[in-house]
């Protein structure tokens, strides 16, 4: 892990912040009935980008609003180089030792975190979910075909993944409402209808697009593109699944709820925290080829409390 940067937002400073100077998630929040604007979480305060953008104090693009829009859409097409250009420029803003007229500035275009309300931090146009992490897959398949049959085959040689409905990503504390569909025990001779029984989430990253692509990439070239990640949870009615989902895979079951964390933690913020993927069991074919650390070593955990019971730290 890189060292702690400092900040002259106290706050930011202390060993269980969430939003020290090192990370700088973007997001989108409103304070109130005002509009919603596009803001940077430090310490225990949102840095108002747009404002800052609108005063000319920070700028992405010298042509262009780009952070006037309540979404962070229109300033990732700028690309990488501007990302990381604007990041280190929002780093010196916010190091300790920066001038008194600069903190007044940032200052006046901040609100404290507690009085804010979080929204959708950018636009989904498509949503694709992989099959990534072993664990999970190992579990799921379990679920359906058994320990001995848990792993399709070509897991070991193919990212495995389907598009979902862009329209069922939401931010997280959004209410969710428990499915109702088919439902088909092992021994029923036929499905009913009704409300799902055994509707659970999946602890995931979800990576944030955001570039297009002009034709195929190269793995080499896939990092250039992604924006950022997020805190992804995938809502999962398994009762309905496990009736629908052979042969074309998930539908219903999976298009109640995918909640995402409000901040977009971005991908130069995790770059200190990169790993290489676990010794591979199987050759990969040459167009898979890791070619540098692929992976991040992340602690992620959940809490689930069920209505008026405890909750369970998993």
């Amino acid at each position: 892990m890189s060292d702690l940067i400092r900040s002259w937002v106290e706050s930011a400073n202390a060993p269980d912040c969430d939003f020290p100077l090192n990370n700088l998630p973007y997001g989108v929040f409103s304070v109130g009935d005002a509009d919603l604007r596009c803001g940077v979480a430090i310490g225990d305060r949102i840095i108002d980008a747009t404002g800052l953008e609108a005063a000319g104090i920070l700028r992405a693009d010298p042509d262009a609003d780009v952070l006037d829009a309540p979404y962070w859409n229109d300033f990732m097409e700028l690309g990488r180089a501007a990302w990381s250009d604007y990041r280190a420029r929002l780093t010196a803003l916010l190091a300790e030792g920066a001038s008194d007229d600069v903190q007044d500035q940032i200052i006046t275009h901040s609100v404290p975190m507690a009085d804010a309300t979080l929204h959708m931090p950018f636009r989904v146009t498509e949503y694709t979910d992989f099959y990534a992490g072993r664990h999970h897959a190992t579990n799921v398949g379990t679920m359906f075909r058994g320990p001995e049959n848990a792993l399709p085959p070509n897991w070991l040689h193919i990212p495995i993944g389907y598009n979902g409905r862009a329209s069922s990503v939401v931010v997280s504390g959004t209410p969710v409402t428990r499915p109702n569909g088919q439902l088909k025990g092992t021994n029923d001779d036929a499905p009913r209808f009704g409300t799902s029984a055994r509707f659970d989430i999946e602890l995931e990253m979800g990576a944030i697009v955001g570039q297009g692509s002009n034709g195929p990439i190269s793995v080499a070239q896939a990092f250039d593109n992604i924006f950022g990640y997020v805190l992804l949870n995938d809502w999962s009615a398994r009762d309905i699944q496990a009736w629908e989902y052979q042969p074309l895979g998930p539908f219903q079951a999976k298009a109640t709820a995918t909640t995402i964390s409000p901040w977009i933690i971005t991908a130069e913020a995790l770059e200190p925290f990169r790993v290489s993927t676990p010794e591979r069991e199987k050759p990969l074919l040459d167009y898979l080829q890791e070619l540098a650390p692929m992976l991040y070593d992340i602690a992620l955990e959940v809490g689930m409390a069920p209505d008026g019971q405890p909750e369970t730290v998993i």
